[in-house]
Parts: structure tokens; sequence; C-alpha cells
């Protein structure tokens, strides 16, 4: 599910980029918050036993 999320804003990040629409800041912040999360599960799932 996350990475489904992850996936979606990566494509709205680069949809963004080509068409220069005014949303692009913000579909880059959530592209980085997406990132993190997605970073911290791949963190946290490495320390778990």
């Amino acid at each position: 599910m996350l990475y489904t999320i992850a996936v979606v804003l990566l494509i709205l990040w680069l949809l963004g980029l080509v068409t220069s629409t005014t949303m692009g800041g913000f579909i880059h912040i959530l592209l980085v918050i997406a990132i993190v999360v997605v970073l911290l599960r791949v963190i946290g799932a490495r320390g778990s036993p």
C-alpha cells in the first residue's frame, strides 16, 4: 500500500514537472514525505528480527 502511494506520487511529481502546474510545489513536498516514510520503513524493517 505504501509503495503504491509512493509510485502514484512519483508519477504526479513527474507530471507536474512536465506540465509546470501550480501544484508542482505541493507535489514535491508530498514526494519528499513519501520517500522519507519509505526509507523509515525500510530501515525499521532491517532492525527488527
